[in-house]
């Protein structure tokens, strides 16, 4: 090998070494950097209750456009709004449970701050500390941020937001103890939650008056939220309310409708007997049955009193023609709301509608009028998810609108 050819491996070697220390030097930068960054972003954005995460994906925020054309007068976008703030209840109570501060590392502002309310209280349950309810307001300070320089209209002033059970230790018990007190008695007036829920809404219809304040719920938070807005509708106070998923079943239901159907056979099984047998006992009874059937009209009388006070609001020839209308959004794959959908000897209409919302015949009277129903047409199908909330801030679902009567709404309505 000549001299030429010593330099020239000599170059060779050089370059090798040097190509070899870029790899070497290049690599470290590569693998102690990026991924730190990288995970920390993942970790932000991927949160499961994040509101990027799993959140609605097509729902904008309020802007200087509604001013002309407000959004909160399409059912939809009220729909999916109201369920994205009950959803930060939910997170508000978990956030508590695991120590985050709610606007440091809080997941619940979220999902409020996105439609221009804020947070102002929460209705705290004293036994156990835990957070089963909010009240949020409009945030004029943000919305002319956004140069939205008045409220758009249908939004409302105030919302009071309710939760449903949740399966963690610190909230269980008295979670369950409030579902077992509506599966017992189909009602939850002797809860601490309703007195504190009942409270906060009066609260709000003193502040801004009942058009401008909302209650909404979802599974055991709907059936304090209709309660509520019932008792109010008794007092002549109507507030809007949007009631997710609420429970239908209960076992005193269950054993009345027993009791009806017993009777119903009861009936049918003296109907063989011949008649003049029945007069003749009929004729025998005559005499005791005197006192006891003046009692019985008496009784009747004072009932028929009461009920017209505690109906007087809910009855639109009392007030003037209002009356309270809840809306309903139900899952018939739920089994805890499907009960709602049960028929009635009222007629309901509902038709589809290529806009996804079905729309009502406008020839239905309002006295006619039960509940708005939203039954959900192409939701999920398992339970878990057909009780959950997040379905209803989906915008590719199908419902079904219908004024509505039902055994069980009239029943709640009564």
């Amino acid at each position: 090998m000549d001299s030429d050819d010593l330099k020239h491996s000599g170059d060779t070697e050089v370059v090798m070494v040097i190509k070899e220390a870029k790899v070497v030097k290049e690599e470290p930068e590569a693998v102690v950097v990026n991924p730190k960054a990288e995970d920390v972003l993942e970790e932000e954005q991927l949160h499961p209750y994040h509101f990027n995460a799993s959140g609605p994906r097509n729902l904008s925020s309020p802007n200087w456009r509604d001013l002309f054309r407000s959004s909160w007068k399409d059912p939809n976008y009220k729909r999916m709004v109201i369920a994205c703030l009950i959803q930060s209840v939910y997170l508000l109570e978990l956030d508590r449970q695991e120590n985050r501060t709610i606007e440091a590392t809080g997941l619940a502002s979220n999902w409020w701050k996105p439609f221009r309310y804020k947070l102002t209280s929460t209705l705290i349950d004293d036994r156990d500390g835990s957070i089963y309810g909010a009240v949020l307001e409009w945030d004029r300070s943000a919305a002319m941020s956004n140069f939205i320089l008045i409220r758009p209209t249908g939004a409302p002033r105030a919302i009071l937001v309710l939760r449903g059970t949740l399966l963690n230790r610190p909230t269980m018990r008295r979670d369950l103890e409030d579902d077992l007190r509506f599966l017992a008695w189909e009602s939850l007036k002797g809860s601490v939650r309703f007195a504190g829920g009942l409270e906060g809404v009066r609260s709000l219809v003193e502040r801004f008056g009942s058009g401008n304040v909302c209650v909404g719920g979802h599974s055991l938070g709907a059936g304090f939220a209709l309660q509520i807005c019932k008792k109010l509708a008794m007092e002549g106070l109507f507030v809007e309310c949007h009631l997710f998923n609420p429970p239908s079943f209960s076992i005193g239901t269950t054993l009345k409708g027993f009791a009806e159907k017993a009777g119903s056979a009861w009936k049918k099984v003296r109907s063989v007997f011949p008649v003049k047998k029945i007069e003749r006992e009929d004729e025998i009874k005559t005499t005791t049955t005197t006192t006891s059937t003046t009692i019985t009209t008496t009784a009747a009388s004072i009932n028929a009193a009461v009920n017209a006070v505690l109906n007087a609001a809910v009855n639109p020839s009392v007030n003037g023609g209002r009356k309270f209308v809840p809306n309903l959004y139900v899952n018939n794959s739920d089994y805890i709301c499907c009960h709602y959908t049960a028929g009635s000897n009222r007629s309901s209409n509902a038709n589809n509608n290529d806009d996804k919302t079905a729309s009502v015949s406008s020839e239905k009277k309002d006295d006619e009028v039960g509940a708005k129903m939203f039954v959900m047409a192409n939701g999920p199908q398992k339970f878990l998810e057909a009780h959950g909330l997040e379905q209803w801030w989906s915008d590719d679902m199908e419902l079904q609108l219908a004024l509505h009567h039902s055994k069980l709404i009239d029943r709640q309505l009564a």
